[in-house]
């Protein structure tokens, strides 16, 4: 039996007649664009995320553009970011025009290191972009003390850390943050799908409307926009799995602590400063022999993940950036040696235990 490292289909059919009246009453209602379904997500999450607004997007990805084009990122302007991200990140600032600087991470938590980025910043440097990685949560209050300093813009890119805390507080820490409910996120739904939080009101009126065509009124028109909407059936989807979301984190928690307990002297794992609360959107493990690691729990039917195997410097699309190999040698150490396990809330204590002996029986 092949352990997954992710089982959506495990998580579905656990709340299978919850999520089935739900996209029934949408059919039934045809409501299929913006609606109450969207309105009562974007309540839901906005209070989940213990923010004012949330504004749903079609996925991570378009609610990061749709932020940054609206605070008015534009030709030139640089925008401070990991290196060790998915590109994502990287192509809502070029899609811009704005050009990603990149930052290298800490070899610890595989987040921004956040000594390095004062020495990023320049005449252009509009804003910078933490993310909160595998369920972690960035050093947010140097960062915004720096941000402070330099009168930057703080977007904290929160795509696979709902729920994490940091010093208590949710994500996004400083009140605007953009997620992706991609469906394997720690909020998935079944498909695309995204959103924007934000506490200031103008700003969150004004994300609002560029996700809809700029529009005020059904034919007004007053910022240019696109179309960047929620779908309805997505937003009655999250909405069920919202209810489950405080649970599931807990299991995530639970499961993860197990590892930290029996892998500890067998393989390294990523581990956070006391001030975060990990949500563990994956659990990360290095191993000098990662590839060889890979390959025998493969043989034994465990699947897993490298996350991410190419640094962002290093990808062919952001070539003409300039950066060579050894630009920036922590996240590419990590490209070499991370590998995510098996973590969900629905995998079982056997099923743990047949990954951790696996893990145990290599390091050997």
């Amino acid at each position: 039996m092949v352990i997954n490292l992710v089982d959506l289909k495990a998580q579905h059919d656990s709340i299978k007649s919850e999520l089935d009246e739900a996209i029934q009453r949408v059919i039934s209602n045809s409501s299929f664009i913006m609606g109450e379904e969207v309105k009562t997500f974007e309540e839901n999450f906005a209070a989940f995320c213990e923010k004012k607004h949330c504004i749903g997007a079609s996925n991570g990805s378009t609610a990061l553009y749709a932020v940054l084009k609206s605070l008015g990122i534009k030709g030139g302007d640089e925008v401070i970011m990991p290196a060790n991200t998915f590109i994502a990140t990287a192509f809502a600032v070029t899609l811009c025009s704005g050009k990603p600087v990149f930052v290298d991470v800490n070899e610890g938590d595989a987040l921004i290191n956040v000594d390095l980025i004062e020495k990023k910043i320049t005449s252009k440097t509009k804003a910078i972009i933490p993310v909160h990685l595998y369920g972690a949560v960035c050093d947010m209050d140097r960062i915004i003390q720096i941000a402070k300093k330099y009168n930057l813009i703080v977007l904290e890119d929160c795509a696979q850390a709902h729920g994490a805390r940091y010093k208590g507080k949710k994500v996004p820490v400083y009140g605007l943050g953009c997620f992706s409910f991609f469906p394997a996120k720690v909020l998935g739904a079944f498909g695309d799908a995204g959103a924007i939080v934000a506490d200031d009101d103008a700003l969150a009126e004004k994300f609002r409307k560029f996700v809809n065509h700029g529009r005020k009124d059904k034919y007004l028109h007053d910022i240019e926009g696109f179309n960047f909407r929620l779908d309805a059936l997505q937003a009655a989807v999250l909405n069920v799995k919202l209810r489950h979301l405080d649970k599931w984190i807990e299991e995530r928690k639970s499961l993860a602590k197990v590892y930290d307990e029996e892998l500890s002297s067998h393989v390294k794992a990523l581990s956070y400063s006391k001030d975060v609360e990990s949500s563990y959107y994956m659990y990360v493990i290095a191993h000098k022999k990662r590839d060889a690691l890979q390959k025998s729990l493969k043989e034994k039917e465990i699947e897993t993940g490298i996350h991410y195997p190419i640094p962002l410097h290093l990808q062919p699309a952001l070539s003409y950036l300039g950066h060579k190999k050894g630009d920036f040698p922590v996240a590419e150490k990590l490209a070499e040696e991370i590998l995510s396990i098996p973590l969900f809330p629905e995998l079982n204590g056997e099923q743990q235990n047949i990954i951790i002996n696996a893990i145990k029986d290599f390091a050997l």
